[in-house]
């Protein structure tokens, strides 16, 4: 008998040692990587669950009929939100009109016709620049440009800047939803001899219509608890008004005043602001992911 078939047991048995031995150490590492991942996970929760819980407590309280019926007080009296609420509508969805159909088109743009083109590589990079800028940079931008030419706040100048922070983030979206197309779809539509802007109205755009409109919700959520912009624009404005030409109120600039205000009252009412807002989100969170999760 050579000496490679008496050599040959003792091989496989190493191999076997060192394959346990692998084997152990990614257990061992799999065990780490999970026990680090679900502290992080806790550690997130915790302060989600402190923070709904902190608003549930305070913000709860402070609900009541008059909330929805009075505008907001001096200090010492008593009132509503019902200017603010009615504010914050207004230009969130005046915003919206503006801008969704502005992020859909230049996401079609992007996704449809300039894939690899130069023009389409600077609208990307300029829209990521957006994304990720601070929102009171905006808020900047717009007041040069419409509230110290003009001499005046305005409901038109903060629907301006929630618009150009909604725009970014509707045309990331689009484009990558249409981007999940596969392009069997549209070659085949085209060989059908189908015209280009048939095709994206008629099956990518209706293919991708959930995910489109998703991204629409969530830019909607972003914008209406924004603060910053609306310091340098809409201003705010004790009175209910439906005067967009003039300072405006609004949830989130009215919850900045009233939290920092001595008056019990009027940190009540903000708690009730803070809560109304985190309502508003979540709804639109929650409608987001079912509306993606049923298609």
């Amino acid at each position: 008998m050579s000496e490679h078939a008496f050599n040959a047991p003792a091989a496989m048995h190493s191999e076997s040692v060192d394959a346990r031995r692998l084997q152990t150490r990614r257990r061992r590492v799999n065990r780490i990587a999970l026990t680090l991942s679900m502290l992080a996970m806790a550690f997130g929760l915790t302060w989600l669950i402190w923070i709904l819980y902190t608003t549930v407590q305070l913000g709860i309280g402070g609900m009541s009929l008059s909330l929805f019926t009075q505008s907001t007080p001096a200090q010492g009296e008593t009132g509503g939100l019902l200017n603010a609420i009615t504010g914050t509508l207004m230009m969130v969805v005046l915003s919206t009109i503006v801008g969704t159909p502005i992020g859909i088109m230049a996401g079609v743009y992007l996704a449809e016709y300039g894939r690899k083109g130069w023009f389409a590589s600077v609208v990307r990079f300029i829209n990521d620049i957006l994304l990720s800028g601070p929102s009171i940079v905006v808020g900047l931008f717009v007041y040069a440009i419409l509230v110290a030419p003009f001499g005046g706040f305005s409901g038109w100048a903060g629907a301006a800047s929630l618009a150009l922070l909604q725009i970014p983030v509707v045309i990331r979206t689009t484009e990558n939803m249409l981007n999940l197309v596969p392009n069997a779809l549209r070659e085949a539509a085209i060989a059908l001899g189908t015209p280009k802007w048939k095709m994206i109205l008629s099956i990518t755009l209706k293919s991708s219509i959930s995910g489109v409109m998703t991204g629409v919700l969530l830019a909607i959520a972003r914008i209406t608890g924004e603060t910053a912009p609306l310091l340098f624009t809409s201003l705010n404005s004790h009175f209910f008004s439906l005067d967009m030409g003039k300072p405006i109120a609004s949830l989130p600039v009215t919850i900045f005043q009233f939290a920092l205000n001595v008056d019990p009252n009027l940190q009540s009412l903000a708690w009730a602001g803070v809560f109304l807002i985190t309502l508003g989100v979540l709804g639109l969170n929650v409608l987001a992911r079912a509306l993606f999760k049923s298609r």
